[in-house]
Parts: structure tokens; sequence; C-alpha cells
């Protein structure tokens, strides 16, 4: 049940359906299937339709000022951030889209918003190197974090999972905490933290979605465009997983 929520988005990713009906339309030798296929190929690939799925993800969150933001117990950063590479025999780590993530961290707790930053030891099964949040801990102190300052979880495999461990680490049942994560990412997250008994203060950041001008170039299809399509549907299933679960 744990990798329930990651399997699905691959079952129901559009590639995976272009790719089964562009399959049948061979075998029962089909145009009008392989057509359709095609059809839902380059829909999902263009930046007008991938933008607005994506701004639907964000619709709810604004970009804030940290001076902004209430105070709490802790700051929570969600991992989701670094990439791992293999350098001679070693693990390298990089920074991917969302190092907005301990960034914005970082300058909340130096903003005074909360005495604790909490980072999550993100790793799936088949990552390797360290946990994300071992990282994040160095990354933090060599930016003036004090490390008495920082907590780390448990081992964690998803967004369930580091809300119960953060639970733990807080040992509160009034415990609010300042949740920082992608914008697409924060409603389920917040869901999922709420669900555990901890009150959250939503401070979303990395926004994909931006306001640009609509040109001819918004209906040429792209790769990229097409990711986006495809992260729009991981992360409604994820939605509904989790809303079905609480």
């Amino acid at each position: 049940m744990i990798y329930l929520h990651k399997i699905l988005p691959l079952i129901a990713s559009p590639l995976f359906l272009i790719i089964f009906l562009i399959i049948l339309g061979i075998i029962f030798k089909s145009k009008k299937i392989s057509l359709f296929g095609t059809f839902i190929l380059v829909l999902c690939s263009l930046p007008i339709i991938s933008s607005k799925l994506i701004s639907y993800l964000e619709k709810d969150y604004i970009l804030q000022d940290t001076s902004a933001i209430d105070k709490a117990d802790a700051i929570v950063v969600l991992s989701g951030m670094i990439n791992t590479i293999k350098v001679n025999d070693k693990f390298k780590y990089e920074f991917g889209s969302a190092v907005d993530r301990i960034l914005s961290g970082i300058n909340l707790i130096k903003d005074n918003r909360a005495p604790l930053l909490i980072l999550t030891r993100g790793q799936l099964p088949w990552s390797k190197g360290i946990p994300e949040g071992e990282y994040l801990k160095d990354f933090a102190i060599k930016l003036g974090v004090p490390e008495e300052s920082i907590l780390l979880t448990d081992n964690v495999q998803n967004t369930d999972q580091e809300a119960k461990s953060v639970k733990k680490l807080l040992n509160s049942n009034d415990a609010k905490v300042i949740l920082v994560t992608s914008a697409f990412h924060m409603p389920r997250a917040k869901k999922v933290f709420e669900a555990s008994n901890i009150k959250v203060i939503p401070f979303a950041v990395d926004f994909k979605s931006s306001n640009i001008k609509l040109t001819f170039m918004g209906f040429i299809p792209s790769a990229k465009s097409f990711s986006g399509t495809s992260y729009f549907v991981k992360e409604i299933i994820g939605r509904l997983y989790y809303r079905l679960k609480y």
C-alpha cells in the first residue's frame, strides 16, 4: 500500500495510455485507435494545456514573504530537491528545481518564525547515497543555521511517513508547524499533516506556473509541456489517494 499512489500514476499516466492505444491500434489494425493515441500525445504536449493544468494545482497559494508568516513551533521542509550523482565511485549531490524549499526554510528560521528547523530523511528504496535530510542539514549549517536548531526525522519514503515522523519528533497534540514544500504539492501535504494532528501554516514555494503572454508558441507541442501534463496527472492521483485514505 505504501507505493500504491506511486504506481497508480505510472499506470494512469498519459505516456502509458498513449503507448497502450498505439499498441492496441497495431494489434487490431485500427488506424482510428492509433490516431487517437497520437491525438492525446499532441494534446498533452501543448504548452497552453500544460500551463493551465499546473496553474490549477497551485491556485490555492501565493508566494509570500517570510515576515508575513505567523510564528510556530517548528519549520518543516519536505524532501524532494536533491539529485544524487556518482563520480569516481563516490556520490555527490546537486540541487534540483525545488531548491526553494530548503532556502525558504533557512530564511524562515533566520527570520525567527520558529526555533526549530525539521528536515526529513527522504529516501526511496531505489535511491542511492545518504538520505536527503542529512545533506540538507550540512547545507543549512554552512548557511548559518545553528546545528542545535536542526532536527532530522527517521528515514521516510513518502509524505505520509514524513508527517508521522515529524509528529513523533514534536511529541505534542498542539504542535503548529510552518510547512514548506512546492506549491503544487502543498494541498496534499497539508491534508496529510493535519491528519496526523499537526496544525499547519502553509508556506508554498517552487511555483511552476507563471504569467506568460499567450503566443503561437503555446500551440506548439513540446516535451517539457508533456512532462508538465504528466506531473498534473501524478499529483491529482496522489491527492485522490490521500483523500480516500483520510
